[in-house]
């Protein structure tokens, strides 16, 4: 029989054993766990993620798309199918020749067609996205078969080296590599949540579009048979005050534009602009992509201390020449002759 002395001693010495054995063997389940998880996301998705080659004004380009429907539509990025010609999508041991329904140089997308039945990729709202979610890409780096990178959200930004996105873009610490562009950003459930638009430094992280933008400029054709992107003719600067949360009042209406017509005036504060809330001039911009023409748009605004409502019905912008109140900043630099972004492309 142990006296209580020593088996309180013994009992000690148990416990820091089993807790100094549970602290070794914890990372390496957590490892194992979270690679396995991984693989599985690449699984799920490698079917659908396809290579694309083709030719620009600068020569052959390489990089990533995927299917997002079984009728054979892709996403991409503009620089992989927006301007190029002789477009070809590699799936797995087949190739289909493809062809360019739409692409918009401002969000940085590409939608492209084959004539084929395709897995697909399910598509979810990034805007469940935290900063330190868990993200994955897969995408074909240079030209090795596809492959998985795994980081995490870091960002939600909307400007870059003082110039702006159209929409905001989901930054990702995950490393990347010249031929992923284009390649789904997965969550942890496999669904696309964006898709890679550029690398930032040296392709340690990356820039994505939201997918829900890339579904925005879908519609569009699908509507349109081309992009329609809504006008309001409303300009805004930062209000010295917030009032109820926002600092985004109106400072410029173009006479006989949609905004003025409906009622808006200078000095109202915006508080929500169709689906979504406004607690700056920053989100303006951001939801004002999410708009097209014809669109009937709920504006909620602050005036005299009172919150009116009101239904802009939203226009085609009026002039392409001459800037208007509401416009959108270009992204693209002077001249409008560069427009893959402000960081490494990810192409060639």
């Amino acid at each position: 029989m142990i006296s209580s002395a020593k088996g309180g001693r013994w009992a000690l010495i148990a416990a820091a054993f089993l807790a100094r054995a549970t602290a070794q063997d914890a990372p390496a389940s957590v490892a194992e766990s979270l690679a396995l998880e991984v693989r599985t996301v690449f699984e799920s998705a490698r079917k659908a993620v396809v290579r694309i080659e083709a030719t620009d004004q600068r020569g052959p380009l390489s990089g990533t798309g995927f299917f997002v429907d079984p009728s054979g539509t892709i996403f991409t990025s503009y620089t992989i199918g927006g301007e190029s010609t002789d477009i070809l999508v590699y799936c797995g041991t087949q190739k289909f020749p493809a062809r360019r329904l739409l692409a918009d140089p401002r969000s940085g997308v590409a939608v492209l067609k084959v004539d084929a039945e395709t897995p697909f990729i399910t598509l979810s709202d990034s805007r469940a996205l935290a900063v330190g979610a868990p993200m994955v890409i897969v995408g074909y780096p240079m030209d090795l078969p596809a492959s998985p990178s795994f980081g995490c959200v870091s960002g939600f930004d909307i400007k870059y080296l003082d110039r702006y996105f159209a929409t905001r873009h989901i930054r990702a610490n995950v490393p990347v590599q010249r031929g992923q562009g284009g390649a789904p950003l997965l969550n942890m459930r496999g669904e696309a949540v964006g898709i890679l638009i550029s690398g930032l430094d040296q392709g340690s992280a990356c820039f994505s579009l939201p997918i829900e933008a890339a579904q925005k400029v879908q519609k569009d054709f699908v509507r349109f048979g081309e992009l329609r992107p809504g006008w309001l003719g409303v300009g805004v600067e930062t209000a010295q005050t917030a009032l109820a949360g926002s600092t985004a009042e109106i400072n410029a209406l173009n006479l006989g534009a949609p905004g003025e017509k409906a009622g808006l005036r200078s000095g109202d504060v915006l508080l929500e602009l169709g689906t979504r809330k406004i607690a700056s001039p920053e989100d303006v911009l951001d939801a004002s992509f999410f708009i097209a023409a014809e669109d009937e748009v709920k504006v909620r605004v602050v005036r005299g201390g009172k919150t009116i409502e009101f239904t802009v019905t939203a226009a085609d912008r009026p002039n392409t020449s001459v800037r208007t109140a509401g416009d959108i900043p270009s992204f693209a630099p002077a001249g409008g002759a560069d427009l893959r972004g402000p960081a490494l492309d990810l192409d060639r």
